[in-house]
Order: C-alpha cells, then structure tokens, then sequence
C-alpha cells in the first residue's frame, strides 16, 4: 500500500504539492490524473524519495521508501525510460540492477520475456525506440517482483497492441493482489483500465472515488428516446427541471428523469419507443468538468486565417 500524510512541496514560493491525503490499496489499477502542473511528478517523486517534501510524508508498505533494504522488492517504479546508459544492451541493464538486490539471471530473462523484449535484449538501449524504451522501463520497474508497482505515463510510444498488453498486465498484477498505480493522460485508456482514481490540481486533492462515481458526479444523466411518436412524448415529459431536446427526427435526449420513470410514463399514455437507454459523461468529459478550474496553463484557439478570393 502506498500511503500519503499532509504531504507538501513548495520549490520557492512555488507551492507543486499542497498538503496531499490519500492512499493507494492493493488488488486494483488506481489511476493518478491531474492537468499539467497538477503536482503528480512530484508527488511521485516523493513517493520515491527522489524529493524531499517540505513537510508530511509518503510511505511505501507503512515504511519511507529510503528506509527499505532492498527497494527493487519492495516497489517497482517508472518515472522515465530514457534513464538507461544508451551503450548498455537491455539485458546488461537490467542484469545491472538484478546485481544490487541479490537477483538471479532467470528473473532477468523472465521479465525481458514478460514484456516483450527476448528478440532485442541484446541490442543497445541508445537504439531503441521509445515503445522499446517503455517496454525495458517496465521490465526494470518488475525486475524484484514487487508488492507496489508505479507507472508515469507507461503507454507513453506504444502501438495499439503494446497499450493493450499493458492494460491487461496492469490488470493482472492487481488480479495478484499488488498495489498498481499509474498516471496517465490518455483518458479512453484510463477508462478501460483504472477502477479507482486520485485527482489532483495545482496539487491539491480532486477527488479519491471510484472510476464510475468520477463520471457520474460530473453529469446528468441523459436518456436517449427513440418514438415515432417523438412529438406526443416530448409533450409528455416536457416539464420544470426537465430538458427534452432533439438532434434528429424521432430521437429525444432527455434530462432530469430517470429512464425508468420515462417508461413508464410513456406505456401510461400508450406511446411506442424503439429506443430507451441512459447514458452518463466519459472520463475525458468528466475529467475536464471536474478541473476546468484547477488548470495552471490554458491555450488559446488560434484565429482562423483569412483567405483571399479566388
């Protein structure tokens, strides 16, 4: 379990971590999002040990991550993949840091196979792409085949082949009782992945819910209703706090009645419906609702570009 107390980060008068609360338990994939600048590098960092906080603490099954003896067992990390000596092969990497913990040659190579890399593991990591890249950083990050895994943006230069392989492998460490935690900004595949989330921004907590209460929090849910009697229905249901609206002939989309309510309301009046289901906002939808205001650096639409006549 990854536990966070009170912790707080300031770089100057630059607050990057404001007194942060939350912990991450083992046996599901909890995601870590937040926009740019919302403080998730650093919180990992300190996490790590990498950065001292400047008051609270982060710990790593009860214990500070530079307080373990052998921290390759205890929790597997990823922050960047580029951290790798270009002219060392993957397997003399990785058998380079099997060597500070006691680890065998077969860990290595069970690990290179695990990811996908037996093909190049004799090839120089200065030459490999950055899916490549991905794939020896988490071959590191599971080298002692930890209780705690964390991932910065694991996806990060994968095909959409390797996302699935890394969808279905977060899954599986979880499934084994780990702790998984993983950022990412991909939201349709933190969707698909992640069954708990930790928002932050301008490093303050958001929200520490499950994945399916995020998205019902930021929506209304709508109901989708197909009749071919549409305008009868809309007449029916047409009330204060209730918005019906129509984008095509036939199909309402309607707000502030649940869809059984709508049903029966509707066999009551003796109108047909061929369609009548519910739906609520995406992640990304519900993502960009709930930290509309906690975004540190906003861009600007360009202005369209004039063109001359012709």
């Amino acid at each position: 379990m990854i536990e966070v107390t009170n912790l707080t980060k300031r770089y100057g008068e630059k607050l990057a971590v404001d007194d942060l609360n939350f912990s991450v338990r083992p046996g599901v994939v909890t995601g870590f999002l937040g926009p740019n600048g919302a403080g998730k590098s650093t919180t990992m960092r300190m996490i790590l040990g990498l950065d001292a906080p400047t008051s609270g603490a982060a710990t790593v099954g009860g214990r500070r991550y530079a307080e373990h003896t052998a921290p390759l067992r205890a929790i597997g990390a990823l922050l960047e993949a580029r951290a790798v000596h270009p002219g060392r092969s993957a397997r003399n990497h990785l058998l380079a840091l099997a060597a500070t913990h006691g680890i065998g040659r077969r860990r290595v190579d069970e690990v290179i196979d695990l990811v996908g890399l037996h093909e190049v593991a004799g090839k120089r990591a200065g030459g490999f792409s950055l899916g490549m890249g991905q794939r020896l950083g988490i071959a590191a990050a599971l080298l002692g085949d930890p209780a705690v895994v964390l991932l910065d943006e694991p996806v990060n230069g994968l095909d959409p082949d390797g996302i699935r392989w890394i969808r279905d492998l977060l899954r599986g460490l979880a499934a084994e009782g780990r702790t998984v935690f993983v950022s990412s900004h991909l939201m349709s595949e933190m969707a698909q992945t992640a069954e708990h989330l930790i928002v932050v921004g301008r490093g303050r907590l958001i929200a520490d819910v499950p994945l399916a209460e995020f998205t019902r929090r930021a929506s209304r849910p709508t109901v989708r209703v197909r009749s071919p009697q549409a305008t009868a229905l809309r007449d029916l249901l047409a009330g204060a706090d209730v918005t019906v609206s129509g984008g095509e002939p036939g199909l309402l989309e309607v707000t502030g009645l649940a869809l059984a309510e709508i049903g029966d309301r509707a066999a009551a009046a003796g109108l047909t419906l061929h369609e009548l289901s519910a739906t609520e906002a995406s992640l990304e939808e519900a993502f960009m609702t709930l930290t509309r205001d906690a975004v540190e650096y906003h861009g600007d639409a360009p202005a369209p570009t004039e063109r001359s006549p012709r």
